[in-house]
């Protein structure tokens, strides 16, 4: 796991790299705001620990440049004003949790490894490439907003081939994988949900010339297209 912190109170940081350091955690401690910003929106990160009370610029504006940059690393604000305007602020532009100080580092640690589990799970439960996506959970499809209606069959086949974009697949292995038994190889099941779904995301785009979400590889069968 890796970690950002952007704290500017040295005794702060030290205890917290140590504590996060003991418990194989890598931290990466950025002192100003202008700086940790640039890190949080390059950097690879699991979590990002933020202090609101910075130089340079504070974490709330740090949080919300981050937001509105599509960054959507979970965020945990540390506060030395523990008020309830300030909670509120936070959460409201996009933190996960917030925590006050002082604290121990434990309930810190605690607070990241719950965070992370939590979005794994949610990442498990939804799948995403481009601007499509489908709730695993609810079986619910959603392309740019916008709801999807989808049979049942028709949510299995792209479910299948989102899970793998780019990958080619045969209608034998669809017909494996998705109707869940062998039918006649000449069957035209598989080309005909792919029309159906291929029709139902095009009246959602304006642009009749847009490229197919699935693709046909000619003499192989079908993949899902990888976004640009």
């Amino acid at each position: 796991m890796k970690v950002l912190l952007v704290e500017d109170e040295q005794k702060i940081a030290d205890f917290v790299c140590d504590g996060l350091a003991q418990r194989g955690v890598a931290v990466i401690h950025c002192e100003d705001g202008n700086a940790g910003l640039e890190l949080a929106c390059k950097g690879d990160f699991d979590v990002v620990v933020l202090d609101i009370m910075l130089p340079g610029r504070d974490g709330l504006s740090i949080l919300k440049a981050m937001r509105g940059a599509d960054v959507s690393t979970p965020v945990i604000l540390l506060t030395a004003r523990n008020e309830l305007g300030d909670r509120i602020e936070g959460l409201n532009l996009g933190a996960d949790d917030y925590l006050a100080k002082p604290f121990f580092v434990e309930e810190l640690v605690a607070r990241i490894h719950a965070l992370v589990r939590r979005l794994a799970g949610n990442r498990q439960n939804t799948l995403q490439v481009g601007h499509l996506t489908l709730d695993r959970i609810r079986r619910h499809a959603t392309c740019k907003d916008q709801s999807v209606e989808l049979t049942t069959r028709e949510f299995s086949l792209l479910e299948y081939l989102m899970r793998s974009p780019g990958q080619v697949f045969t209608r034998g292995q669809i017909l494996e994988h998705v109707w869940g038994y062998d039918f006649d190889p000449s069957t035209n099941v598989v080309d005909v949900c792919i029309k159906r779904i291929r029709s139902k995301m095009a009246e959602l785009s304006p642009q009749r010339d847009a490229p197919a979400m699935i693709e046909s590889v000619r003499g192989a069968g079908y993949r899902f297209r990888h976004p640009i």
